[in-house]
């Protein structure tokens, strides 16, 4: 059964993925985690490590193939894909490090965009995404498109993207890796202080200094989480 108090519960997931005629490789092997409401969660690992198929396993991005993914109380692991796709949508804001903005919209127009892919009447949100677009420092730059921004810009479009449909999580794929340590710091900044006001973040991250600004690092080797390391204590499950 999944622990209600938390807004991710894993339990025995395992990832095998089939190469034709040779052995399956088991990219997880029964990994359990949880993660409660306002924790923010670093997941490291090298070159092999399980870490990219947990991170896509975690985004309702691939199915795992044994064991269960409680998000936010459902079992999202057992969804048809419709439903899956919507519990996306709803439940999980993405950061990805190469922004994912769309070249031809603003940036107020790139923040509405998981709200069309949800079926949302735009018109209806245009305050929400104004006043995104001012909490990530961009008020003024609403009818800018991608090109006319820095790539620190473009982050922030794309976290102000990640809150429009006030997800459960954020999940961050090496949200500073295309970014100089200036404009990186920035933004892992900005990440901190929507984590102070109670958004639940995962990061994934090679980085060490990126990941020791949170609550909880994961390690992982060899399809497992081989060490967990607490870097301050989470927030207590209200």
């Amino acid at each position: 059964m999944p622990d209600e108090s938390a807004i991710i519960h894993i339990e025995g997931v395992e990832k095998r993925y089939a190469l034709g005629g040779e052995a399956d490789v088991l990219a997880l092997r029964g990994v359990h985690l949880k993660v409660h409401p306002g924790t923010y969660l670093a997941i490291m690992g090298p070159s092999g490590s399980g870490k990219s198929t947990m991170l896509n396993i975690l985004g309702c991005l691939d199915r795992p193939s044994s064991g269960s993914y409680w998000l936010g109380g459902e079992n999202v692991a057992t969804m048809p894909d419709d439903q899956l796709s919507e519990a996306r949508g709803l439940k999980i804001g993405f950061i990805f490090q190469s922004y994912n903005l769309i070249a031809q919209l603003t940036v107020i127009e790139n923040i509405q965009v998981p709200l069309l892919y949800q079926g949302r009447d735009v018109r209806l949100f245009h305050q929400r995404c104004v006043d995104l677009a001012k909490l990530v420092g961009l008020g003024e730059r609403l009818g800018h498109r991608p090109n006319q921004l820095s790539g620190g810009q473009q982050q922030r479009v794309a976290i102000a993207r990640s809150l429009v449909n006030d997800p459960l999580m954020i999940l961050a794929d090496e949200p500073t890796g295309n970014l100089d340590s200036r404009t990186g710091t920035e933004v892992l900044d900005l990440i901190d202080r929507l984590n102070a006001g109670g958004k639940t973040i995962v990061l994934v991250t090679h980085d060490e200094r990126v990941a020791a600004r949170a609550h909880r690092v994961v390690h992982m080797k060899d399809g497992l989480i081989d060490r967990e390391v607490v870097n301050r204590p989470p927030p207590m499950p209200s």
